[in-house]
């Protein structure tokens, strides 16, 4: 009994490690899984902006770390396949056997002792019929001398009893031969017993509970060891990730931004004395801010010194002056008094409606050059004609490509020169070749010669605009600002700039990389706490205009309005009508009443 609980007890513990080994397996499995989601999860999406962060040795490291945890994450795999098949597999149906032969063992156990008591019946049995014998003998042999003592027995009685005694005696012999023989019998079966059956069978006990222990012990070396074999190849992974690691170069990566931001301009001059004492009307100093629209001077100017903030800074009021202040000239006033009865009205000036990026090219003609918001925060994409870098780097690049494209010219025309050659030698010498077999790939060549020529023709134009040899092409369609996303459905958030500043000048400069992707500072919490600008003056609006571009507000003939910034000389006012409604209407358009005591307000003629 106590052999069959303890050996129950071992199977139930080798059942148990099972156990344990497989929820070892399964959470393995499920950390596996858990690393190549984080993996995948923070992998750049393909075809996407967010693949060109990753030139910069910083996120390629991070990019080969995410690689690295996936490779790691299919050793813990390996792990789970490994302990599934040599440990939980093998020792269930180890553990199947283990049964079968337990219960196999027990049952010869029982078998033998169900003989031996067999054997005790018997020999009991045996016993019983031998004493009963010889009481029965002893009763007859009394009898027997009871009768032959008594004279008044007859003769006849006596032999009878005497007979009866004698066949009683020789039972008694009879058994007594039997029980001797059972006797004999049960003493040997029952040393069998108890020296050669049941020992061999606890032997076999003993040696199947042994290989137990030892299989359990070996099953747990085993679990140890199929864990250690994937060491060496997590360790390549992280050796990886620390050489990977070791391959971020600060430098590199800050030059990089600098190659993207640089402006390659000059800080800008002194700002010139600006003389109130002579009487004429004041000029207002082609370097300060609010002087974006030039004079038509090719130079640019840059933000006087007392600006002396980079312009992600300027708080929201002025930036949104400058980016929405309308860049077309007015239109001049209407002949009747009410413009409305003409249809579109003359405020509707002929010109496209201007895309924000030229109030950002108004703005870097002040400021140095960064990429507006936005495109910091997604990336900027450059178009083909490099309109996106500054001028000087903008020629390098179509430079270079010319360059590139006649090179591939050259290369092309070499090969028809060539095939030009060895069909002359196969018109001359047939038995050499087929003349007309290289005829279609002379034609493949001239048309590919005739598609690069075209190409250089495109690039050379660009590059004469950029030199100054052409005017620039303003027919063009502008890119749209990224400040606004509304007027960006494409989705491709360029940098809100154009090749030409508003006075015809290039006004940024960018680097050879097209695109920039920047963690997501957000410069907006600068724009919080900015006063709205003061009123200079009031005006009233002498006829109806419709404010029908950026920067532009309506107005209705008679209303009165603000004035918070005067005329700059470009035909332009801007006006509040209250704190949340503000922008430009034409000068021509409202009657100005500047407050002569307010800040900046001069005289209006």
């Amino acid at each position: 009994s106590s052999w069959e609980k303890h050996t129950q007890w071992g199977i139930d513990v080798l059942e148990k490690y099972i156990k344990f080994v497989k929820e070892r397996t399964e959470i393995e499995l499920s950390y596996a899984k858990q690393l190549r989601n984080l993996s995948k999860k923070y992998q750049p999406k393909k075809n996407s902006k967010e693949e060109e962060e990753y030139r910069y040795t910083s996120t390629r490291a991070f990019l080969a770390t995410l690689n690295e945890m996936n490779d790691y994450a299919g050793q813990h795999e390996v792990i789970s396949e490994n302990m599934t098949s040599l440990i939980t597999g093998e020792l269930t149906r180890y553990v199947q056997e283990l049964k079968q032969e337990r219960k196999s063992h027990f049952h010869d156990g029982r078998k033998a002792q169900q003989h031996i008591e067999t054997c005790w019946k018997q020999l009991e049995a045996s016993k019983r019929r031998f004493e009963r014998d010889c009481k029965e003998a002893d009763r007859a042999q009394q009898y027997f001398e009871k009768m032959d003592a008594d004279i008044n027995v007859t003769k006849a009685d006596v032999e009878k009893a005497r007979q009866q005694a004698q066949l009683r005696h020789q039972m008694a012999e009879d058994s007594k031969a039997e029980y001797s023989s059972t006797l004999q019998k049960f003493n040997s079966e029952q040393h069998e017993h108890y020296y050669t059956h049941i020992p061999n069978i606890f032997q076999k006990i003993q040696d199947m509970e042994e290989r137990r222990i030892v299989r359990i012990g070996e099953s747990m070396k085993t679990f140890a060891e199929v864990d250690r074999q994937v060491i060496p190849i997590i360790g390549k992974c992280l050796d990886e990730i620390t050489k990977a690691a070791e391959s971020v170069d600060h430098k590199n990566d800050s030059q990089m931004v600098i190659e993207a931001f640089k402006s390659g301009f000059e800080p800008p001059g002194d700002v010139d004395f600006e003389d109130f004492t002579q009487p004429m009307k004041r000029t207002v100093s082609e370097s300060s801010l609010s002087n974006s629209r030039g004079d038509g001077k090719s130079e640019p100017k840059f933000g006087s010194k007392s600006k002396g903030k980079l312009w992600p800074f300027i708080k929201k009021n002025k930036l949104m002056s400058l980016l929405t202040s309308p860049h077309q000239p007015p239109p001049p006033p209407p002949a009747s008094a009410s413009p409305s009865a003409v249809p579109n009205g003359p405020q509707s000036p002929k010109q496209q409606k201007e895309p924000l990026s030229h109030r950002f090219n108004e703005f870097m003609t002040s400021k140095p050059k960064i990429h507006c918001f936005r495109s910091l925060k997604r990336g900027v994409t450059g178009p083909e004609d490099f309109s996106n870098l500054p001028p000087e780097q903008r020629r390098k690049k179509l430079q270079q490509k010319v360059d590139e494209l006649n090179r591939d010219i050259q290369k092309e025309m070499d090969s028809r020169d060539a095939l030009t050659k060895m069909k002359d030698v196969y018109i001359k010498n047939p038995q050499m070749g087929d003349a007309a077999s290289v005829d279609h790939r002379l034609a493949e060549l001239g048309q590919n010669i005739e598609k690069l020529r075209l190409e250089v023709q495109k690039f050379e134009g660009w590059l004469a605009e950029v030199e100054g040899r052409l005017p620039a092409r303003t027919e063009q369609p502008r890119r749209q600002s990224g400040v606004y996303e509304a007027q960006n459905p494409s989705g491709v958030n360029s940098c809100a700039q154009d090749r030409e500043s508003p006075d015809g000048s290039y006004t940024e400069e960018q680097s050879q990389e097209t695109e920039m992707k920047v963690p997501a500072t957000d410069f907006d919490d600068e724009f919080d706490d900015e006063e709205p600008l003061p009123t200079i003056g009031t005006c009233k609006a002498l006829y109806t205009f419709e404010g029908q571009n950026e920067g532009t507000i309506s107005v209705a003939e008679g209303e009165m309005l603000y004035v918070i910034e005067e005329d700059k000389g470009d035909g332009w006012t801007r006006i509040r009508r209250n704190e949340d409604e503000e922008g430009y209407v034409p000068t021509s358009y409202v009657e100005v009443y500047l407050d002569k005591n307010a800040k900046g307000a001069m005289t209006y003629i």
